[in-house]
């Protein structure tokens, strides 16, 4: 979004439209009506204070198209900058198996969100914010109490527990601290506290030696030359008994778009000193996701929790620049090939699947299942469509399928009606 602010591709008052899947997302929430729009202004401000997932996947859809294809710029992106444990698989942190990040990654980002963009960064200092007629508050409860805390952000997911990236300045000296893993949202605001009050005077003061390279849109990417000291990892006392109980809920599986599914290649799972690897997510979440994890459902939380501390020196503000106007596009635009590979549907059923073909273009795929279901309603009501792309010399193919069958048998039976009606039909064993 700020790249697109600085480019004049966006203006703060821009509106981004509001799919169905994107309102149907779990909370936290604004509750974005489908078919309604958002600014660009006050959908950052919805990020940085409440953590909104229906508004982190109509950014997502507006600027990449689909939510997949905005992950699979995010991790280009991260990658660029030298997050090489990052990986992203949506846009609001959701849980997701292949989804990780670590404490080194998130420090990164802290420092490149100032470097880059200092006349944007300003808005992770907001308290709260009005939206129609309620006002909202920021889950960062370390701003106004903590002296020299600016942002940035904090999350929370089950999978991943109670999460912070913590930016402090205090005359000349300038930190950015990571906590992963608390078990309470108190425990992880104490335990960041407590780097604070040790880091922030062993900071170096003057200017920092090496500067962070953040890559600009269309321009060759710079190796990344990046020294951080970690903190050690400290023991994170356990809360008292009944400081928090959580009331699970069972997550409402939302009907998504037809969306890209390569076959997914088994994760390399290494564990860093300072990080904590995506964990397989839990089908119950807590009522208190409502302040989710900002990138990733990193690791389960332990006994001990991964931190990060990185030195800075205090940075200036930037003069105001103008910011040009919006250039017309469409609220969904086609998603970009290649990010085809690191796609992953966000829901296929279990069970047999039927393929009716392979087509040259995903529009080409989506035609062949549209024209299936309407004309099999019935049939084809129980289960899911998806397409699987396949790479096949230089070009991509969008494989057609309907996946959630019982049994082998009625697969077959299935693609025997859709024979005689001129589909191509194969019944696949999952």
């Amino acid at each position: 979004v700020f790249e697109r602010l600085e480019a004049g591709k966006l203006t703060l008052n821009s509106r981004l439209k509001v799919s169905k899947y994107a309102a149907g997302r779990p909370p936290s929430k604004l509750g974005l009506r489908a078919g309604s729009s958002i600014k660009v202004r006050d959908a950052i401000y919805a990020l940085v204070t409440k953590s909104a997932n229906d508004v982190a996947t109509t950014i997502a859809e507006n600027i990449g198209g689909s939510e997949s294809n905005f992950a699979a710029m995010m991790t280009r992106k991260a990658r660029s900058m030298g997050m090489s444990r990052t990986t992203f698989k949506n846009a609001s942190g959701l849980p997701n198996k292949y989804q990780k990040t670590t404490a080194t990654d998130m420090a990164l980002l802290g420092r490149a969100l100032q470097d880059r963009f200092p006349r944007y960064y300003k808005y992770f200092n907001t308290r709260s914010f009005k939206y129609g007629k309620r006002r909202y508050g920021n889950h960062n409860r370390l701003l106004g109490k903590v002296r020299g805390v600016d942002g940035i952000k904090t999350g929370y997911t089950r999978a991943s527990g109670f999460n912070l990236v913590t930016n402090v300045k205090s005359r000349d000296r300038h930190i950015v601290a990571v906590v992963m893993g608390g078990r309470t949202g108190r425990a992880r605001d104490n335990h960041m506290k407590n780097l604070i009050a040790k880091y922030l005077p062993k900071a170096k003061t003057g200017k920092r030696r090496t500067a962070l390279v953040v890559p600009r849109p269309g321009k060759a990417t710079q190796k990344q030359r990046s020294y951080i000291r970690l903190a050690k990892t400290m023991p994170l006392p356990r809360p008292k008994s009944g400081l928090q109980q959580l009331a699970s809920t069972r997550t409402p599986v939302i009907p998504a778009p037809v969306e890209l599914l390569p076959k997914p290649a088994k994760p390399k799972l290494k564990v860093a000193s300072a990080s904590m690897i995506g964990a397989l997510p839990r089908p119950n979440l807590t009522r208190n996701q409502v302040d989710k994890a900002p990138t990733a459902a990193i690791a389960k939380p332990r006994a001990r929790i991964s931190t990060a501390a990185v030195a800075l020196p205090a940075l200036p503000r930037a003069a105001n620049d103008p910011i040009g106007d919006l250039s017309a596009h469409n609220a969904l635009p086609k998603p970009a090939p290649q990010a085809a590979t690191i796609t992953l549907a966000p829901k296929i059923k279990s069970g047999w699947q039927i393929q009716l073909g392979a087509a040259p273009s995903l529009e080409a795929a989506h035609k062949i299942l549209r024209k299936a279901r309407t004309k099999n309603k019935r049939l084809l009501g129980a289960v899911s469509n998806y397409t699987e792309t396949v790479e096949k010399g230089n070009s991509i193919l969008y494989r057609a399928r309907f996946a959630g069958f019982k049994s082998k048998s009625a697969a077959r039976k299935t693609c025997k009606i859709l024979k005689k009606q001129k589909f191509a039909c194969l019944a696949l064993n999952p």
